[in-house]
């Protein structure tokens, strides 16, 4: 699995320019293939059936961010960081 670039995800202000565009640049670095990945984590570990499904989302809008509010995307990879950090400790 492709890990997330960052291991502690920083509390992003969702109303200033900058953060948005650094959250936005994070979204855009994940593919397509990387967000199946997390689908299929997310599944096996039953995180929820709103959390897959915005994973899901979010994989049919890989490298599109402008497209997604910036409390999904936000959510989006706080979910993927939840994953990684949980993948971490299994190993």
């Amino acid at each position: 699995m492709m890990k997330y670039k960052k291991s502690f995800m920083p509390n992003y202000d969702l109303n200033d320019p900058t953060d948005l565009d650094i959250l936005r640049g994070q979204f855009n670095m994940i593919s397509a293939d990387e967000w199946e990945e997390y689908i299929e984590v997310a599944e096996e570990r039953q995180i929820g059936y709103k959390n897959v499904n915005i994973l899901k989302t979010a994989q049919r809008k890989a490298g599109i961010a402008k497209y997604l509010s910036p409390k999904v995307i936000n959510w989006v990879l706080s979910l993927v960081e939840r994953l990684d950090l949980e993948e971490d400790e299994e190993e």
